[in-house]
C-alpha cells in the first residue's frame, strides 16, 4: 500500500502541485514530508504522520523546519 501511496503522492506533485501557488509553510513541503513517510514506515503509521503534518499547514501554526521523525527500528 506504500507504494500506491508513493505513487499517488507522485502524481499529486507533477501534475496538481504546479497548478497551485505555493502555500507549504514548512520544510520540507507537506508533499514531501508524506513521501518520506511512506518511504520509512508502516502505512498507517505513514498515514497518521502525514495527515497531522497536513492539519498543521494553516495560517495559525508558524511553519518552518519539520522533518519526519527518525523510525525506531529494533533488529
Amino acid at each position: 500500500m506504500n507504494r500506491i501511496a508513493l505513487l499517488l503522492i507522485f502524481l499529486y506533485k507533477k501534475l496538481i502541485s504546479p497548478l497551485l501557488p505555493p502555500a507549504c509553510r514548512f520544510t520540507p513541503s507537506c508533499s514531501e514530508y508524506a513521501a518520506e513517510a511512506f518511504r520509512n514506515f508502516p502505512f498507517f503509521t505513514a498515514l497518521k504522520l502525514s495527515t497531522l503534518r497536513i492539519s498543521r499547514c494553516q495560517p495559525f501554526h508558524e511553519g518552518g523546519y519539520d522533518p519526519v521523525p527518525i523510525p525506531n527500528h529494533k533488529s
